[in-house]
């Protein structure tokens, strides 16, 4: 089965996003969490998850490149957990840690991802008989 035109601009959307903020966060991450409200004391573990977005942008490439479903249904099965994750996450920190206001455009963005990755997981999974849910 072909991949949609909606899947691939949501792999090329996520590619753009991805690469500013994996290599803000890897490059200058107290800038990036700057943005947000954040102090930040260790830039190491920001680096570590620029690193992971950056291969999950990666992946986003090459899925956009991709032809048929086969090919990207793994990663866009490792976006929803990521992406849902990290909302989830991130909205927890909001309402219960303190994590400042401006923190809600991360939460927002991976919210976002989650739910387009998901209606195109389910869309593109229906079409698929080699692939039941």
């Amino acid at each position: 089965m072909k991949i949609s035109f909606g899947l691939k601009t949501l792999f090329l959307v996520h590619f753009i996003v991805g690469l500013v903020f994996g290599l803000g966060y890897l490059f200058i991450p107290a800038t990036i969490m700057g943005w947000f409200g954040i102090q930040v004391q260790d830039q190491f573990p920001w680096r570590m998850i620029g690193a992971a977005v950056l291969a999950f942008t990666v992946s986003s490439w090459y899925c956009y490149r991709a032809a048929e479903w086969d090919k990207v249904k793994i990663v866009v099965i490792a976006e929803i957990v990521w992406t849902s994750l990290v909302a989830l996450i991130g909205l927890y920190g909001l309402l219960f840690a303190g994590q400042p206001a401006g923190f809600w455009v991360n939460v927002l963005i991976m919210a976002g991802f989650a739910i387009a990755f998901a209606y195109f997981y389910t869309k593109s999974s229906k079409g698929s008989a080699r692939y039941p849910r």
